[in-house]
């Protein structure tokens, strides 16, 4: 008898062990510290959307304002791969992106209809100029020097940028291309995927300038590999000996952009879940120290701004593609 009410007591300890440990699962499965997501890269490792997202999920991590990420590089097609595994993991609620305007260009151009406007807007986080560079011992020691040898001979000047049409990249020469007066179908333009690719390309000396973002250059510009002879924005960036454009006597004015979506369907909690995480992330030292390590602009926006946004961007590219005779 006494081991018979022994064993009940033992088994109602058990149970409520159990109860308690499967409580505290439940609890623990709810803090959002512990939750694991997915990021996407629309690149490969070295890009542009690579930097800004790994720099996204360290924020993130480090804070504990979520589990750990899974990060994957999807390469393809300027990005338009990636937006078509985004729009097939329709209602994922673990699943997010970067993308900027170099995707919303590839899929312009490639007709894909994996549309940012079918996607779940987050986050828009940065802007960022374009740089023009050149290796160290390039005889363009100026953006005099080679605006003059363009306007020369435009094809025989090779630009490389990591963009396919329509994306920034892209753009950017070609608009440059028009505001010194060289006709934009005579640049001579060839695709790289990432800064990676780039690097080598303009250090093997396979082309003549680079045109693109400087963050993925920094090694390279601070040990003296690679020069900036201009950057395209408003103002001259911190940390590089370069003049702006329009300091140079060029009235030109561009930056590019990145930002996160997640699938289309998922509900509206997960929406808020989301634009609250990235909100969050945005406040934290680390994202405001990889701002302004990197050189980029703070452009936050989340939501129905965001959405807007990318709306106009889509315009955007296909307006200037058809300005310049490239579409």
């Amino acid at each position: 008898m006494h081991r018979s009410r022994l064993s009940a007591v033992l088994a109602a300890f058990v149970a409520l062990v159990v109860v308690a440990s499967g409580c505290g699962v439940t609890r623990d499965s709810d803090d959002p510290s512990n939750r694991r997501l997915r990021m996407m890269i629309p690149n490969s490792a070295g890009g542009g959307y690579d930097l800004t997202g790994r720099a996204a999920v360290r924020a993130l991590e480090d804070n504990d304002l979520t589990g750990r990420f899974e990060v994957t590089n999807v390469t393809g097609a300027s990005g338009t791969v990636a937006m078509q595994r985004l729009l097939n993991e329709e209602g994922a609620d673990d699943l997010v992106m970067t993308m900027g305007l170099g995707v919303v260009g590839a899929v312009y151009t490639n007709r894909s209809d994996a549309t940012p406007t079918k996607m779940t807007p987050i986050a828009r986080l940065i802007e960022e100029q374009e740089g023009i560079l050149v290796p160290a011992d390039s005889p363009f020691d100026t953006i005099d020097d080679l605006v003059a040898a363009w306007q020369d001979d435009p094809e025989s000047v090779v630009v490389g940028g990591g963009s396919s049409p329509g994306g920034p990249d892209h753009l950017f020469p070609h608009q440059l291309a028009a505001e010194v007066g060289i006709d934009p179908t005579d640049v001579n333009y060839i695709v790289y995927d990432g800064g990676g690719p780039l690097t080598a390309a303009l250090l093997g000396e396979k082309i003549d300038v680079g045109m693109s973002g400087l963050g993925e250059f920094a090694g390279q510009i601070e040990n003296g590999d690679l020069r900036v002879l201009a950057v395209s924005g408003e103002e001259r960036l911190e940390g590089i000996d370069a003049p702006t454009l329009t300091e140079a006597g060029v009235d030109l004015v561009f930056t590019n952009w990145r930002g996160v979506l997640a699938p289309p369907g998922i509900s509206d909690e997960q929406i808020d879940y989301l634009i609250e995480l990235f909100t969050e992330m945005h406040e934290t030292d680390e994202w405001q120290e990889a701002l302004a390590d990197n050189g980029w602009i703070d452009s936050f926006a989340t939501g129905d701004e965001f959405a807007a946004f990318l709306e106009e961007q889509d315009r955007r590219v296909a307006d200037t593609l058809k300005e310049l005779g490239l579409s």
